[in-house]
């Protein structure tokens, strides 16, 4: 090659390299999820590939964490330096996510599709104060899952339609030898302990709230832990149900050692697996029961939304993957874990094969979800309820004055 040519050719590559680099400079954004219940890790890992397949300029950094570290995690990121751009946040902390500014108020970026498209009660997980602080992600509430070899064993027709027959049907299996504790509980001293009991207020028609004050001390919210009490005393419930979280629930009830299970949407098609579980195909799961004369059923919002926090530097990226990650086609795409919050999903075969017991059950939950308190003080109501609840399971404190000290307690 001739050296000028070369020297010619060598500049002119140089002069003009950065034009063939890529037109775009990939932004990372941090996302923080919750590593239990509802979508697996390796399904928002699935999720979010797809996304950077359609959109490789944004990276996205993603991290998981036990639901009980989820919001102590969002807080004390937002001045740490290491904030995220996109959380996944529970329906209980608007109010108080609002109130300390530590998300983005999306209502100008809601588009009439979307409140069209979406169920009308998904909405109600992300909203304060008529606005909106994300998209709903996890439309979720607590049903009754029952083994109905175990039913048939004891002679038990049907499965119960009241809190009270499903304490006579464990009785029965109890006293016929099946089980020595047929119901398995969410009761660790945690948030999963407030989602069963709200579960029961609801059924009790019981208050929280009443003019800002705590009213859960005494009618259906005092009627709901002396059901708590009662059925753990009796020896129906599973006795380390004081210390089981969602998945020691799941795997309890799929070892075959629960006839009866309180749980979310998610346990459904995984107890159903063979692969894991021994119960599979024999699992029946209706809504929670209510109470004669209060309730025909009884539910708790466990609902979980995807937002943008303010210290977030990728405000637009981070609001491209929550569009993504709560689309209709990516919902639809794993509905057997976690039920679409899009209305016309429930008409697509694809969502409902297989799993047309649960999603009746949902018609009947759904509309009954009954909401822990919105207040920004939650925290310490829940925290307050939480510890009534062991102190009264553990007979350390009547149910009456376990919850008249929460009340005391709450901050309110």
């Amino acid at each position: 090659m001739n050296r000028f040519f070369g020297r010619t050719l060598l500049s002119a590559t140089l002069l003009t390299a950065p034009l063939s680099l890529p037109a775009f400079a990939e932004t990372q954004i941090n996302a923080l999820f919750m590593a239990q219940a509802a979508y697996s890790e390796a399904d928002v890992r699935a999720m979010t590939e797809a996304f950077t397949k359609a959109n490789p300029d944004i990276k996205v950094n993603l991290e998981f964490v036990p639901y009980e570290g989820l919001h102590d995690k969002t807080v004390l990121a937002q001045g740490a330096g290491n904030a995220y751009d996109v959380v996944l946040f529970d329906v209980i902390w608007p109010a108080e996510f609002a109130a300390n500014n530590v998300l983005v108020d999306v209502s100008s970026k809601i588009t009439d599709e979307m409140k069209a498209g979406v169920l009308p009660g998904a909405w109600t997980t992300v909203k304060y104060d008529e606005k909106f602080y994300g998209m709903p992600w996890i439309l979720d509430t607590k049903y009754l899952f029952y083994n109905k070899e175990i039913l048939e064993k004891a002679g038990i027709a049907n499965p119960p339609k009241t809190w009270e027959e499903l304490a006579a049907d464990a009785k029965i299996i109890k006293d016929k030898g099946i089980l020595a504790s047929p119901i398995a509980w969410s009761w660790a001293q945690a948030e999963a302990a407030i989602c069963d009991y709200t579960t029961l207020v609801s059924a009790f028609g019981g208050d929280f709230l009443k003019d800002g004050k705590p009213a859960f001390q005494s009618g259906g919210g005092l009627d709901a832990l002396k059901y708590m009490v009662d059925s753990y005393t009796s020896g129906i419930t599973n006795p380390n149900s004081k210390e089981f979280l969602e998945e020691d629930v799941r795997k309890v009830f799929e070892n075959g050692d629960a006839a009866f299970a309180l749980n979310w949407t998610y346990m459904y098609n995984m107890a159903n697996d063979p692969k894991d579980s021994k119960v599979a195909g024999k699992i029946g799961v209706v809504p929670a029961p209510g109470v004669a004369g209060k309730s025909e059923a009884s539910a708790v919002n466990g609902s979980m939304g995807l937002g943008i926090t303010t210290a977030s530097k990728h405000q637009d990226e981070a609001w491209k993957y929550i569009v993504f990650m709560t689309s209709q086609a990516t919902q639809n795409a794993y509905a057997k874990l976690s039920l679409p919050i899009w209305a016309s999903s429930y008409e697509d075969p694809a969502v409902t094969e297989g799993q047309e017991e649960l999603i009746a059950a949902a018609k009947t939950g759904l509309a009954v979800m009954y909401p822990r308190p919105t207040t920004p003080k939650y925290q310490e109501i829940s925290v307050a309820l939480q510890q009534a609840i062991q102190e009264a399971l553990l007979g350390q404190s009547s149910p009456e004055d376990a919850l008249k000290t929460a009340a005391e307690n709450s901050g309110l």
